[in-house]
């Protein structure tokens, strides 16, 4: 199977037209046809709908479409992989991670920036469900996820260990305490993420089954938001550690522990099984382990 065709053909898939592949890849209409004419003999299936405007894939095409991505996706870690032979001096360096998980990868990145200031660091923010799929059809040399992925393919490798902790304004009541009670927390106003997430639901389910009321009128988008609302003095949040620890250190806000509140949180880093990593994704590895 030709690269070249499998380039053309996932070009007609996305514009929906021959006639704008053929602009798009600086060829005539014939040549993009014949091309494409050539895939479907050697697969002897139809890929395209031509009657339908603009044209569709047919059932084998969407099966070929996600295999098409894939190999191209390789040739394109082939080329940087000879490009990384350079000792580091040049390269990629593409990482999948959630809003939080980014705050784990700080440190590391900055450390690798030091020593390698030629290698391109791309840091792709995304849903933590998305990361383990992108990373195995290769859109990703590593994501750094919550959880253990159930895929055989990937590997996961312990980063960090993280905790939930209650943040509160520095002038808030309950600033000078270090330890509070759930039931303490029934007439205070909490920030939430308007994200859904396991640690969410647990939180939830902690202050029902100790009967407290959990008060939260306020969903943010973000974690930074979530801190800022707080520092205003517009509530408090309960948030993963790892996220506050330099506004906790600077005396912007101040820590609390729940004493019913025990949920740990692990920050994995996940890299396809068996396959060889590029030269920056094992560095960067090497640093997050502290080697």
């Amino acid at each position: 199977m030709d690269l070249g065709e499998l380039q053309v053909f996932l070009m007609v898939a996305k514009e929906g037209s021959f006639s704008r592949a053929a602009e798009r890849l600086y060829r005539t209409q014939p040549a993009i046809s014949l091309a494409i004419r050539k895939l479907e003999d050697s697969l002897g299936q139809p890929l395209f709908v031509r009657e339908a405007r603009p044209v569709r894939l047919t059932d084998a095409g969407t099966l070929l479409r996600d295999y098409a991505e894939r190999l191209i996706n390789l040739r394109d870690e082939v080329k940087k992989g000879l490009t990384e032979l350079e000792g580091l001096k040049r390269g990629e360096l593409s990482l999948g991670v959630n809003e939080s998980s980014i705050h784990a990868l700080l440190p590391a990145l900055a450390t690798f920036r030091e020593l390698h200031p030629g290698v391109l660091i791309r840091v792709h923010r995304m849903l933590s469900r998305d990361i383990p799929h992108e990373v195995l059809n290769y859109r990703l040399d590593l994501g750094a996820i919550s959880f253990v992925p159930r895929d055989p393919q990937l590997q996961a490798t312990e980063i960090l260990k993280d905790e939930l902790t209650l943040v509160v304004p520095p002038k808030h009541v309950l600033a000078k305490k270090r330890e509070v009670d759930v039931a303490d927390l029934a007439k205070e106003t909490f920030i939430a993420h308007s994200v859904e997430s396991p640690f969410r639901r647990r939180v939830i389910e902690l202050f029902a089954r100790h009967r407290a009321a959990l008060n939260m009128p306020i969903e943010m988008p973000t974690i930074d938001s979530i801190k800022r609302f707080v520092q205003m003095g517009m509530g408090v949040a309960i948030v993963p550690r790892m996220c506050v620890q330099w506004e906790i250190e600077h005396g912007w806000m101040k820590e609390l522990k729940i004493r019913q509140l025990n949920i740990p949180r692990h920050v994995y880093l996940i890299s396809r099984r068996g396959a060889r990593l590029p030269f920056a994704a094992t560095e960067i590895t090497r640093i997050l382990r502290g080697e």
